[in-house]
């Protein structure tokens, strides 16, 4: 069992059931399935919050819904807040990478509490209070407002890269073996030759320029160039034939 099956998205005072609908599609993305929905206020009908959640309607027709923030968290070993606000009593918010693995390992003990607040003025000072955790998404000082969708996609972000479970793609084939690559070298070496590239004289000039693009890539207007003759050349050594 992964400790996000114990990671309970919790949406308090919400207005828009397109930020709702839009906050499952973003839950689905990072293996987190359980939405929990306090006092809601919803200024419009489910269509919207339908259409938004896309393929993750599962997980919008399953939330739970509860009078009362406090009704909302009162099974959860831990409430992490979300504030951009700062005061007094909001001093001790952590980034949400900074904090995710300890609380991923809260969560592997019991139901974790995941707290965004309205759209409007966020979590009020009391619901902030009943937090254990807080966080704070970093955002440039110029504009700290975040959509309330975009923010549990933040979040849910960083708690799923934090659980290791990602495994990026890596080549399949092993690295080529200084051997190859200078056969692979002589051998461009003698198909310059033959389309015209370059003289025999010319090769230890020209392989110079190849040898330093074969070793980091295509980085520069020179390597580029250098490679672009060789393919305008080959063009036309082949419609000679």
């Amino acid at each position: 069992m992964s400790p996000l099956d114990n990671i309970r998205v919790v949406l308090v005072g919400t207005l828009y059931t397109g930020n709702v609908g839009s906050a499952c599609r973003a839950m689905a993305n990072m293996g987190i399935r359980h939405l929990r929905l306090a006092a809601p206020n919803l200024q419009n009908s489910w269509d919207e919050g339908e259409r938004l959640a896309v393929h993750a309607t599962d997980i919008l027709a399953s939330r739970e819904e509860f009078a009362t923030f406090e009704e909302a968290v009162a099974d959860c070993i831990a409430v992490v807040g979300t504030t951009a606000r700062e005061g007094l009593y909001r001093q001790h918010v952590k980034a949400p990478r900074d904090c995710a693995r300890d609380i991923l390992a809260l969560a592997a003990q019991g139901p974790v509490a995941l707290v965004f607040g309205r759209e409007d003025k966020g979590l009020l000072n009391e619901e902030v209070a009943q937090c254990t955790h807080l966080i704070r998404i970093p955002v440039s000082k110029g504009y700290t407002s975040i959509n309330l969708a975009q923010a549990v996609l933040i979040t849910c972000y960083e708690f799923f890269t934090a659980t290791g479970e990602y495994v990026p793609p890596h080549e399949k084939a092993p690295p080529a073996p200084q051997a190859q690559k200078m056969q692979l070298m002589k051998n461009w070496a003698n198909m310059l030759i033959e389309i015209g590239f370059m003289k025999k004289e010319q090769e230890e000039h020209f392989m110079q320029g190849f040898h330093r693009v074969f070793s980091r890539g295509v980085f520069t207007k020179d390597d580029a160039a250098l490679l672009l003759g060789v393919a305008r050349q080959a063009v036309w050594a082949a419609s000679k034939k």
